[in-house]
């Protein structure tokens, strides 16, 4: 006679399950698209039934604006922390242009080609998206007034200043499908240097040279999806 072990369910809180959800979303985003996020794809992520995640999302479309929203804050807030305790607003703009120039955020490149290009058709998703910009300027335009009030960058508008960086920024990041890491350095640093020109800064001042911290690394730098919430 054969016998059974019932694997042992955990019961979780709805927050915590909801998290879970959400998580577990973003990083299907991340790895194979927003499209593959679907009600089915995400239980079996979890290895739970489809009910358990219609429950807290009756329509799809809201978490894949959720999942896309938790990414692009995972990002934000590690390459532009809200609060950082250390260095000044220049030395946090140079630790964010060396995080942004390397293969670890190819990803998150991709995922934000994705969620401009399906937000054209799915209006929850478009107002996420539109979300995310906002507080992409804001966080940026923030280490900006304060350079400018610490006397270490010059810019009479922080706002047009930051839209134009990241303009730039997210124009090189349209290349994530094709590559752009044979392309000369002076492509590559192209968003460094049109924030050099734009705050006063000598040419090569946002090129970091000394010896990056831990923080740096491209591991340490990748996005890890949470719960929660731009880039333009």
């Amino acid at each position: 006679m054969t016998s059974s072990v019932q694997r042992k369910r955990v019961r979780k809180s709805p927050d915590d399950r909801r998290a879970e959800i959400v998580g577990a979303a973003a990083e299907v985003a991340l790895t194979e698209g927003l499209e593959c996020i679907t009600l089915r794809r995400i239980a079996e992520q979890l290895d739970v039934r489809p009910g358990l995640i219609s429950h807290y999302f009756p329509a799809v479309e809201d978490l894949v604006a959720e999942a896309f929203g938790s990414a692009a804050t995972a990002e934000l807030e590690t390459l532009l922390p809200a609060d950082p305790q250390d260095g000044s607003p220049l030395r946090h703009l140079s630790r964010f242009f060396a995080r942004t120039t390397g293969p670890a955020y190819d990803d998150m490149s991709r995922l934000w080609l994705n969620a401009r290009h399906l937000s054209r058709y799915r209006p929850v998703l478009r107002d996420r998206v539109l979300e995310q910009e906002k507080d992409w300027r804001g966080r940026l335009s923030g280490v900006i007034a304060s350079g400018v009030e610490q006397g270490e960058f010059r810019a009479e508008d922080p706002v047009l200043t930051a839209v134009r960086i990241l303009v730039v920024i997210d124009g090189l990041a349209g290349h994530a499908n094709t590559g752009l890491r044979n392309h000369p350095s002076g492509v590559t640093r192209l968003a460094a240097a049109t924030a050099e020109r734009e705050l006063g800064l000598a040419d090569g001042t946002l090129s970091p040279t000394d010896t990056p911290d831990p923080a740096d690394t491209p591991d340490a730098a990748a996005p890890t999806p949470g719960p929660s919430p731009e880039r333009p």
